[in-house]
C-alpha cells in the first residue's frame, strides 16, 4: 500500500467522482443552486484547472491509494471563482485564496483522511507565501457528498474564524502565520490513517499525459515537499 499527495493539474479528472469531474458550479457566472454538478462541463473544468495552475499555481490537492482517489481539496483565487459573487455572506476578501469543496471516497471517510487532506492544502499555500485563507461553509447539516462547500464545524476545529456571518453560509478565514513552525511529514500521516486496506475498485488516478510535462514546476515549487508530488 502507498498512499500520497499529488496535485490536482497532474490527476486524470476522471479518476475523479463523476459529479466532481465536470463540475463548474464555482466557475460559473450564473447564479447555480448550491450542489455539486448544478452545472457540468468536462472539457471546461480541465481547461480552468490547466489555466489556473498556469497563470497562479496548483488549485488543489489529491490523496491517492496505490494510484487510485481517496479524496481531494481544491483553492483558488476569488477572480477565478465568479460564482463567489452571489454568496449569502457577500462577496470573498480578495487578498485571499478561497478553499471551494473537498470530497472524500465513501470508504476513506471518518478516518481523518479530511483534516489532513486539508493541512496538505494549507502547507501548499504557505509554501507559496500566502498569508490567509478563506472559505465559503455550511452552517446546516446537508448531504456533503453533494455539497460544493464544507462545514463550518470542521473549519472552525481547524482554526479557522468567522470573517463575515450568515445562518447558512458564513464566510471564514484562516491566518496562515500560525502554520510556518508545522514539521509534520503529512505523507507518513496519511499513511497511518486507519483506511481499509482493502477497498472497492475505483478508477485509477493516472497522470494525464498532457499535464505531466508540468508536474516538475507545479508539484515540486508548489511549497515545502511532503511528498514525491507534495
Amino acid at each position: 500500500m502507498s498512499r500520497r499527495f499529488v496535485g490536482l493539474s497532474v490527476v486524470d479528472s476522471k479518476s475523479l467522482p463523476s459529479r466532481c469531474a465536470g463540475c463548474m458550479y464555482w466557475q460559473s457566472v450564473q447564479i447555480l443552486p448550491m450542489r455539486c454538478g448544478a452545472l457540468c462541463d468536462r472539457q471546461a473544468a480541465d481547461d480552468w484547472v490547466s489555466k489556473v495552475s498556469a497563470e497562479w499555481g496548483e488549485c488543489g490537492r489529491v490523496a491517492v491509494e496505490d494510484g487510485e482517489f481517496l479524496g481531494f481539496i481544491k483553492y483558488a483565487p476569488p477572480r477565478y471563482l465568479p460564482q463567489t459573487r452571489a454568496m449569502p455572506a457577500g462577496p470573498p476578501l480578495d487578498d485571499a485564496p478561497l478553499i471551494t469543496c473537498m470530497h472524500i471516497a465513501a470508504e476513506a471517510r471518518r478516518h481523518g483522511l479530511g483534516g489532513v487532506l486539508l493541512r496538505d492544502a494549507l502547507r501548499d499555500l504557505v509554501g507559496r507565501g500566502e498569508r490567509t485563507v478563506q472559505a465559503y461553509a455550511l452552517a446546516q447539516r446537508v448531504d456533503y457528498e453533494t455539497a460544493p462547500m464544507v462545514g463550518v464545524d470542521f473549519l472552525l476545529r481547524n482554526g479557522f474564524t468567522v470573517a463575515r456571518p450568515h445562518p447558512d453560509v458564513p464566510l471564514l478565514r484562516l491566518d496562515l502565520k500560525s502554520l510556518v513552525s508545522w514539521t509534520d511529514n503529512l505523507d507518513t500521516v496519511l499513511e497511518s490513517l486507519r483506511i481499509p486496506v482493502r477497498v472497492p475498485k475505483r478508477a485509477p488516478a493516472t497522470l494525464s499525459s498532457s499535464r505531466k510535462r508540468r508536474r516538475g514546476s507545479l508539484d515540486g515549487g508548489a511549497g515545502p515537499e511532503v511528498s514525491g508530488r507534495g
